[in-house]
């Protein structure tokens, strides 16, 4: 069948503004969102900007909003946003970033609030054995958060950003929660000082956007509101208001 993507455009040394372009490509409805992209790329417009990879929602290079929702082009089949002939899709770049080029956002922010949790194990304590041993039904705490491929979905889908840019974000808190929730980890300590914060933790909602988006199935909401209750708990035991 033959579809409409109605395609973001800007490029910064020609554009005053972000404009839409529509290109008409024929696919079919199992196909890959991004497999008509690609046809727009390579037989109709060289100038199209988007980033891409992997190709199998590993890489999370292609985020972008798909009919106003963030998600994963190679993740999205056709059939999902269009059902027949002459159907418009509309494709956006990733929001509260700046637009480098057409659906190229500059995620340098997204990864500066990612990296200020500090989301890897610190554990200066010496390990008895090789290693330091984990129960299943301790990993499975947090499991689910190591699926996460930075893809900044989340980011993008999360409505509280939309007023509050110094919000630290949904990923760099599930991230957060993926290290303090780990047995193993000591690191608990550092992480407070950016988490309690009113940038930090609180500004959360629940509005479920972020769990929604996510192309990996993490339960970002859920652990965004374990990681407030661990905040709580620290407090309580240190007797802070």
């Amino acid at each position: 069948m033959n579809i409409i993507l109605n395609i973001q455009r800007y490029n910064p040394d020609v554009d005053d503004a972000p404009h839409f372009k529509e290109y008409e490509v024929e696919v079919g409805p199992n196909q890959r969102l991004l497999d008509a992209l690609m046809q727009v790329k390579r037989f109709q417009d060289g100038s199209l900007g988007f980033r891409k990879s992997c190709a199998h929602g590993v890489c999370g290079s292609d985020a972008m909003r798909i009919n106003g929702k963030d998600g994963l082009a190679c993740k999205t089949l056709i059939k999902e946003v269009a059902q027949k002939d002459g159907d418009t899709v509309t494709l956006e770049p990733l929001r509260y970033m700046p637009v480098q080029r057409d659906l190229i956002v500059n995620q340098a922010e997204f990864f500066k609030k990612y990296r200020s949790v500090k989301p890897f194990l610190i554990n200066d304590e010496s390990v008895a054995e090789k290693e330091r041993i984990q129960s299943q039904d301790e990993r499975m705490q947090f499991d689910d958060t190591t699926n996460c491929i930075l893809c900044a979905s989340c980011y993008s889908a999360c409505p509280v950003l939309q007023d509050n840019s110094d919000f630290l974000g949904p990923a760099a808190i599930a991230q957060a929660y993926r290290f303090i929730a780990d047995t193993r980890d000591r690191g608990f300590g550092e992480r407070l000082a950016v988490l309690d914060q009113v940038d930090g933790v609180w500004p959360c909602q629940n509005h479920f956007k972020c769990t929604q988006s996510c192309p990996r199935s993490i339960l970002i909401t859920k652990r965004i509101n374990q990681t407030k209750r661990l905040i709580e708990k620290h407090k309580q035991k240190k007797g802070d208001n």
